[in-house]
């Protein structure tokens, strides 16, 4: 029996794109945040992602559901800010799931924060000093520079686990790295104006977007990381809005706004409300336009 050999070429070549077709698209991710699930969607766009939290929550505070519970069981990979971000959750997802495949970052788990350096490290805390973070500020993703790194070695992560889709990673990585790059001067331009603002915000939630554009965090919602604003500490802000340097006041889209607007009324201060991740408001629905949401946002104050 004769086989033709072109024949035999072209269906050896139409199953290998079909099986690393299956394999990426096979591929589960779980991610804790929206930003880090809109991230992986870009670099793998065929694999199953699940954002764990949206913009609307607070990612320091999440339950260990059972949906999220049985979502985890079914990760091959588990992408997340780090830094401790979701050391009071992430842990108990880890242990009643019993996935060994997302215990830890030589096999399915990828922190964020691992890939940069982050801003704030601490040497040492204690619960005196509130909700903070020793291994630095972990809401990294509005800083354009870091997202790139992070970018490059999550698709490094992706090429490791699926060998088979190495090809389609990385063209993916390449097509968003390049429109990324082209972003940022353009995002730069268009912020160039916020350079030398201050304004008081809640949590160091926007350090890394603040930091980027030279906006100045003077003063802080919280009288610690991590509580709510007392009236106490409410007053001496307003008696330091009194300087008349002050720009806004900003919240993030999952923060309590009513100690922002108690603020924002008596020192006659606008509040903005900045989307935290992707999904914030309706304007951001990717990565890209959440920088555009942003940035557009702060430019509104007068």
């Amino acid at each position: 029996m004769r086989i033709n050999s072109k024949f035999v070429g072209l269906a050896t070549a139409a199953l290998t794109l079909v099986a690393s077709w299956q394999a990426q698209a096979s591929l589960n991710i779980f991610a804790c945040e929206p930003e880090y699930a809109a991230l992986a969607k870009s670099l793998a766009p065929d694999a199953d992602i699940y954002s764990a939290t949206t913009a609307l929550q607070d990612p320091h505070q999440v339950q260990a559901r059972p949906s999220l519970i049985a979502k985890m069981r079914q990760a091959d990979l588990a992408v997340c800010a780090g830094a401790d971000l979701e050391i009071g959750w992430l842990p108990m997802l880890q242990m009643k799931s019993s996935n060994a495949k997302v215990r830890s970052t030589d096999q399915g788990l990828f922190f964020a924060a691992d890939q940069v350096e982050t801003l704030d490290k601490l040497d040492s805390v204690d619960r005196s000093m509130g909700d903070v973070h020793a291994k630095g500020n972990p809401h990294l993703h509005f800083d354009p520079y870091r997202m790139l790194d992070i970018a490059k070695a999550l698709s490094a992560k992706l090429v490791a686990l699926d060998p088979q889709g190495k090809a389609d990673y990385e063209a993916a990585l390449k097509a968003f790295s390049e429109r990324w790059q082209q972003a940022i001067p353009k995002w730069e331009a268009e912020a160039a104006s916020l350079k030398g603002q201050k304004v008081i915000a809640y949590h160091t939630s926007f350090r890394y977007l603040f930091n980027w554009l030279g906006v100045s965090q003077v003063a802080d919602l919280e009288p610690k990381p991590g509580l709510p604003p007392s009236s106490s500490h409410l007053a001496s802000l307003l008696e330091r809005a009194g300087q008349g340097d002050i720009s806004a006041v900003v919240v993030a889209s999952y923060q309590d706004e009513r100690g922002a607007n108690w603020l924002g009324e008596r020192a006659k201060l606008p509040v903005l409300v900045l989307p935290m991740s992707v999904g914030g408001n309706a304007q951001s629905q990717d990565l890209f336009s959440l920088y555009d949401s942003a940035i557009s946002l702060l430019k509104s104050v007068k």
